[in-house]
């Protein structure tokens, strides 16, 4: 007997409901926190994915060649793109700076209007810094807390054959 994708009861009967924008096979108890969704026919779901996957697979074999390199070089740009990534050594650059200066913790504190507590946890490497208190940060003490490295276009144009994956562009930060 099948059972609910949502619940788990195992029906006799189940119905794809749209949920959160995914098709779920659900009981008709849960098909109430989706839409139903019409299929044509009322082939099984093997037919049903079998034949839209051979339809798009031939789809995107004949015209890979020219809608993927197209697609790939003009990437569409977001909202982090624009967001600057604290380096990982954080909390060593403004302890650094810090004793270099000559200032306490609490010194440091009172200059940027903040808490002593705060920059306790900063060195420590407890807490990143929020947009404002880094800038104070980097003001004060003279210092950059942002990866100099920018995402560039460039890294997510893939090769013709469309062969790169994630972990080709994935630069990890392990500190």
């Amino acid at each position: 007997m099948p059972q609910c994708e949502m619940c788990g009861a195992e029906k006799a009967s189940l119905t794809t409901t749209k949920v959160e924008g995914a098709e779920l096979e659900l009981c008709s108890d849960c098909s109430d926190f989706g839409t139903e969704v019409r299929t044509e026919s009322t082939s099984s779901t093997s037919t049903k994915y079998s034949t839209s996957s051979s339809s798009s697979s031939s789809s995107n074999s004949g015209s890979s060649g020219s809608s993927s390199s197209s697609s790939s070089s003009q990437r569409r740009r977001d909202m982090f793109d624009d967001m600057e990534t604290v380096v990982g050594d954080y909390d060593e650059r403004i302890r650094q700076a810090r004793e270099t200066t000559g200032m306490s913790q609490e010194d440091l504190a009172k200059d940027i209007n903040e808490k002593a507590s705060v920059i306790r946890k900063l060195e420590r490497g407890d807490i990143l810094p929020s947009d404002d208190v880094q800038q104070k940060l980097e003001k004060k003490l003279g210092i950059s807390l942002v990866e100099g490295e920018s995402v560039d276009d460039a890294d997510w144009e893939g090769s013709s054959s469309g062969s790169m994956t994630l972990g080709d562009v994935v630069k990890r930060n392990d500190g």
